[in-house]
């Protein structure tokens, strides 16, 4: 099968994109696809036609993640926009683009949307369950919406940090700040007093003009993940230090991982049953990946992925694992799923 694989991009979640993209281009080669390998930004320069470049084995670079997220405020600035040369042309010869593209401009629905109306058939939810998953204060009213538990908050639209303060003080400290429609922790803080809350609401801010603060969950942190319509073993996710942010996601050793997690078999059902809840209620399709805080009273959603990593420390793979899928496996399923959804 002819794939193209598209990552990279100019979200804050670039590395972890182009790190996925490498992985998943390298393991659909060996599986005997022809591959082309794409930044959707950076584009590609070929002397031969789009369909052709596939048969040639262009090259797939080795790309790690650093500690803090790229600036890639230069990829604004281009007169060409968002896509670089020849992505499209590639895209439309493919017989499917895997959609290694994270973070705002590759899990909010646009691409999605511009595929659609250029017939491109490629992998993971459509606009509209991407739009609702990458934006959690639309995520947070379908979660109300359908009785899914998740964490109290308050959203803020550009109000002043004094006024933040007194919208906010209800949830009280300590609490969680966010920018909306963000992922891989970027911009995230735990704030436990009002002076760490007006710095972490000026951080969230510098991102997006969206920030939602919620309740802290003192807990346990888990993930579940969901492949055609399976869900997956959960998996349990200890930092050694700190919370699960940028740096402990990305960087090998900061964090450990457990799965199948160690616990009893009514909280594994429980996460399983709001999972799958999420991902109906989202309009997620093929596969995502959805996030939990546990404490006392119950598993309490954080949010969804509808396009999660496949880095070498990624979850999603770890869980299909345990599930006795390997890597390969679980690419083929997440294609093969993709190109049954009616768009």
């Amino acid at each position: 099968m002819k794939i193209a694989v598209i990552c990279g991009g100019r979200s804050n979640e670039r590395d972890v994109s182009l790190s996925t993209g490498a992985k998943v281009a390298t393991e659909l080669r060996k599986a005997g696809h022809s591959v082309v390998y794409i930044d959707a930004c950076e584009g590609l320069e070929l002397d031969c036609t789009p369909e052709e470049a596939f048969e040639k084995n262009l090259p797939i670079p080795v790309h790690s993640v650093a500690e803090t997220a790229p600036d890639v405020r230069p990829f604004f600035e281009r007169k060409e926009g968002f896509f670089g040369k020849n992505v499209i042309e590639i895209c439309k010869a493919a017989e499917v683009v895997f959609n290694a593209l994270h973070g705002d401009e590759g899990e909010n629905g646009k691409r999605q949307a511009a595929f659609d109306m250029m017939n491109v058939k490629y992998t993971g939810s459509g606009a509209q369950g991407c739009l609702l998953g990458m934006n959690k204060s639309l995520s947070k009213m379908v979660f109300h919406q359908h009785d899914i538990p998740t964490p109290e908050e308050a959203i803020l639209h550009g109000e002043s940090v004094d006024e933040a303060v007194k919208k906010c003080a209800w949830l009280g400290f300590p609490c969680v700040v966010k920018p909306a429609s963000l992922g891989s922790s970027v911009g995230v803080s735990i704030a436990h007093d009002e002076k760490e809350f007006r710095a972490a609401l000026l951080e969230a801010e510098a991102f997006e003009d969206v920030v939602i603060v919620e309740k802290y969950i003192k807990g346990r942190e888990f993930s579940v993940g969901i492949v055609g319509g399976r869900v997956l073993p959960a998996i349990e996710i200890i930092p050694k230090e700190g919370f699960y942010d940028y740096k402990n996601k990305y960087q090998p050793g900061c964090t450990v991982e457990i799965c199948p997690a160690d616990i009893p078999e009514r909280l594994e059902q429980e996460m399983a049953r709001s999972a799958m809840a999420v991902f109906k209620a989202l309009d997620l399709a093929a596969y995502a990946r959805v996030d939990f805080m546990v404490d006392e009273t119950g598993a309490y959603v954080l949010e969804a992925n509808t396009a999660p990593g496949m880095t070498p420390t990624s979850l999603l793979p770890q869980e299909a694992a345990a599930a006795g899928m390997s890597f390969p496996e679980l690419l083929e399923e997440i294609i093969s799923e993709s190109l049954k959804i009616k768009r």
